[in-house]
């Protein structure tokens, strides 16, 4: 089976390579290997967010891609553009796995029209997501942010607008129990935490073996905790559905954190709410444009808490992206198919 693995600036072609040969042994292959071009990972990031909101026909179709497509099987890929011109590039073409849950740089209509599998990682950098948003909440319930910046503009900080608190015996409410809320649920239970739970793709029996509960109004979730905290998927259905409307049913001392997908909130909301000083605070590893340039008005704002998009960025979670693209792979050569296949149905249809 002939793989190609296409890199990037944050997961070289050699990581997907290299693990791949530990996986399948020396005599699979032929794996060569190709890279994205570009000299910034913050540009190849700032496409891959464009891609998340129109797909990847809204960015350069990258040549070195579709030129090394050639007669390879699978396309092992992380960030990268996936357009239909690269599926076209490719006869022999069966399989696109993905080091990630997004699948957003992918033409998945293309590749379904071509019968080819658009497969996902879940959970691949759950652990590290899930630590990031206790990290988040600490961070802004005790200003640590802020005093770091007080302290080397020559202060010496002591009080702010809101009173700190502790996160031991405080209500946290999730908002979806994914991958990530499941992680977070055992790391965050050494606090003594009321966890709340909304989910309403997931039962009451598999929360509470969590130690939460499962809470079926949403507007419970942001009336009762002092952190709330978003783990959704983004869909149609997810898509913009928390506003002012559920912000302002938050206690003033409450903060809300994300470090999922930006374009579940309407932040335009969440920011006119804590411009108000409405709610305590927030803290944000995601946002509608990334990076965020001078004079933005989020960067304005004392009572939030942000950071560039690294929520998933540990070292654990570039090797499970690798060794979860090399098992991928093993279970393609192995079955024909891939578990996480996204547009199976789609595939089935077309058989």
């Amino acid at each position: 089976m002939e793989v190609l693995c296409v890199g990037d600036l944050f997961l070289s072609s050699k990581e997907f390579r290299e693990t791949l040969e530990k996986e399948m042994g020396e005599d699979f292959g032929p794996i060569r290997e190709v890279s994205w071009a570009g000299e910034r990972a913050e540009d190849q990031h700032h496409l891959q967010q464009i891609m998340e909101v129109d797909g990847p026909e809204a960015v350069p179709t990258p040549d070195e891609i579709g030129e090394a497509v050639g007669d390879a099987e699978v396309i092992a890929v992380h960030f990268a553009p996936i357009p239909e011109a690269v599926l076209t590039a490719g006869p022999n073409l069966k399989a696109v796995i993905v080091a990630r849950a997004g699948t957003e740089n992918v033409n998945i209509e293309a590749a379904s029209a071509r019968g080819i599998a658009v497969v996902q990682l879940v959970g691949r950098n759950a652990p590290a997501v899930a630590e990031q948003a206790i990290a988040l909440m600490l961070a802004e319930t005790r200003d640590i942010a802020r005093v770091d910046r007080g302290i080397r503009a020559g202060g010496w900080p002591k009080e702010f607008p809101q009173t700190p608190y502790d996160l031991y015996g405080c209500t946290v409410g999730l908002i979806g129990f994914g991958q990530v809320a499941r992680q977070l649920a055992p790391r965050i239970s050494g606090f003594n935490v009321k966890l709340l739970v909304h989910d309403p793709y997931v039962d009451a029996e598999t929360i509470e073996s969590y130690g939460a509960e499962k809470v079926d109004d949403i507007d419970q979730i942001f009336r009762e905790s002092d952190f709330v905290s978003l783990h959704a998927r983004l869909t149609d259905e997810t898509r913009r559905f928390i506003g002012r409307e559920h912000f302002e049913m938050m206690k003033p001392t409450a903060y809300f954190i994300n470090n999922a997908r930006s374009r579940m909130v309407r932040y335009d909301d969440l920011y006119e709410v804590l411009k108000e000083g409405r709610i305590a605070g927030a803290a944000l590893d995601v946002h509608d444009d990334e990076p965020l340039r001078a004079g933005n008005p989020w960067l304005e704002l004392e009572n939030v808490t942000l950071t560039p998009h690294i929520a998933g960025s540990t070292t654990s979670t570039w090797e499970n992206s690798v060794r979860m693209v090399a098992e991928a792979i093993h279970e393609y050569a192995d079955t024909g198919r891939c578990e996480n296949t996204v547009n199976s149905e789609a595939l089935e249809g077309a058989s």
